[in-house]
């Protein structure tokens, strides 16, 4: 078969313990790729200071992964058959492995930079192969179980990283953000190698490399992650915001042109499946919410409550707990419930989740967060179990790899999007929140002054005229605070609101092949 791959077996077949092992070892490698986004981003001001990075450079230590990583995702299909899934593993770990040492040893911001990209690179790799082989490897009754394994490691991993970024800081130093790879890497490195079944690879791909289509593809999706970077800070109207966004569009659409008229490097023609596309769509939604409540608790955490980075990853813990405690349940769910049902329970309980923290004041803290990260947690693998098989289960074995990449391309992109509307959301709009909020304290709303947190008696009865000084250096930072939460609750309807309106093409889906069906 194409790409070192074996031909799906069938329901009968067994998987011997050794396969098992590596497979836990690639997931427990995609995990450290994931995680590390995660502790760096919690810890970024104790680099910067580590390093005397210049603040205008210190976004890049987080941007040069993300394009990287990006990068690969896509690419995983193409060198999954050139090399086989065993190879490209063992390869993607073992760079990630040694790029996180030369972190580790950066003297400067060029250097970090330069290891972060490398790190980036590979660690992008990691993720979509583990996904591929849960459906190369595995026979249709095991699949379920396999893509939980894998969706535990995956999804964990943005909950557990500011905890253990918070705590590796305030303990350690930075240094070993990144040294806390090394050892895990080497140990998934052996263990993948030694337990992971050997595939030969198509070596004839790299002589036909389309080397314009990736040129075009790396422009294209380094442009977007600028983009998203350089919008909401900048505004969408920037001139080089502007540069950006023509650049991504005119880079991906040659590209796309340039897939669907020759060998492809990326096999563009699986988004004219309807259970693929649906799928990847689904994928793109909870990437958005995943990676948009991970971005916005700590934020709200940090901003209104003033925690501490130890301090809000141990209030984060809640979903991830919820997580490890509900996994086992999807699979016998899975296997019982229709699977479309499934994804709309999932789905409407994740979207619950994030309108529920969308009525937060400036005293929301553990008790209050509690419930909504469980209901969160709890619909994780309900959505990614489901969709995963929506758009995997139906492909061919060569052109699994392929899905594989995309699929996971199509959540880290709702991820990137999900976290710059946010970031647009929280600058434009606490102005307006501003304005309104000190029109309704100065006609007396007890309302406004119980949100902002002020006393109502400063404002009611109050002589005509203007509103004395004192006054107004008490109102000031009240007002800033309660209106930097109503634009975090907005954030967090806009996320609600998006999980809502994917329920409604759950009528489009199709039920996935159940275990025993022939491929």
């Amino acid at each position: 078969m194409p790409g070192g791959v074996s031909p799906a077996r069938g329901p009968q077949d067994r998987v011997d313990a050794a396969t098992w092992v590596g497979f836990t070892a690639m997931c427990l490698g995609m995990f450290m790729a994931v995680l590390d986004i995660q502790i760096v981003a919690s810890s970024l001001p104790e680099i910067q200071d580590g390093l005397a990075i210049p603040p205008d450079a210190l976004s890049w230590v987080q941007t040069a992964y993300l394009i990287a990583e990006v990068i690969a995702i896509p690419l995983t299909g193409w060198l999954t058959r050139l090399l086989s899934v065993r190879r490209l593993f063992v390869a993607a770990i073992v760079g990630f492995t040694l790029a996180s040492a030369a972190c580790a040893w950066s003297v400067d911001a060029a250097s970090l930079i330069a290891a972060r990209i490398a790190q980036g690179f590979c660690g992008g790799a990691l993720i979509p192969t583990v996904f591929s082989a849960v459906f190369l490897l595995f026979p249709a009754h095991l699949q379920a179980r396999a893509t939980v394994i894998g969706g535990a490691f995956a999804m964990l991993a943005p909950t557990l990283g500011p905890t253990l970024g918070g705590y590796i800081t305030e303990t350690f130093s930075w240094r070993w953000l990144f040294l806390v790879n090394l050892g895990p890497g080497v140990l998934v490195a052996l263990a993948a190698h030694r337990a992971m079944p050997a595939g030969p690879g198509e070596a004839g791909l790299l002589r036909r490399l389309d080397a314009v289509a990736l040129m075009l593809l790396a422009l294209s999706l380094a442009a977007l992650e600028l983009l998203l970077k350089h919008g909401p800070a900048r505004g969408w109207g920037d001139a080089q915001v502007l540069v950006e966004l023509v650049l991504c569009l005119a880079a991906g659409a040659w590209f796309v042109r340039r897939s669907l008229r020759r060998e492809p490097l990326v096999d563009l023609r699986l988004f004219a499946d309807r259970g693929f596309a649906l799928g990847c769509g689904y994928s793109f939604v909870l990437g958005a919410g995943l990676y948009g409540s991970v971005y916005l608790l700590p934020l709200f955490l940090g901003y209104v409550r003033e925690h501490s980075a130890l301090e809000i990853g141990l209030i984060m813990l809640v979903t991830g707990a919820t997580q490890l405690l509900t996994a086992p349940l999807a699979p016998p769910l899975e296997r019982r419930v229709d699977r479309r049902l499934l994804t709309g329970i999932g789905y409407a309980l994740f979207a619950v989740g994030l309108v529920s923290n969308g009525f937060q004041t400036y005293r929301t803290d553990f008790d209050e967060l509690f419930w909504p990260q469980v209901l969160r947690g709890a619909a994780v693998m309900l959505c990614l179990l489901p969709t995963t098989s929506l758009a995997l289960e139906r492909l061919p074995a060569h052109q699994v790899a392929d899905g594989s990449a995309l699929f996971n391309l199509m959540r880290n992109l709702g991820g990137a999007i999900g976290i710059a509307l946010v970031d647009t959301l929280l600058r434009l709009r606490p102005p307006a929140h501003v304005a309104r909020l000190v029109e309704r304290l100065l006609a007396g709303d007890p309302a406004a002054a119980l949100f902002v947190g002020l006393p109502l008696d400063r404002f009611q009865d109050r002589p005509p005229g203007p509103v004395d000084e004192a006054t107004k250096e008490l109102v000031r930072p009240l007002v800033e605070r309660a209106a930097a939460v109503a634009s975090f609750n907005e954030a967090w309807l806009m996320l609600g609101l998006a999980f809502l309106l994917s329920l409604a093409f759950l009528p489009l889906l199709h039920e996935p092949r159940r275990a025993g069906e022939n491929r």
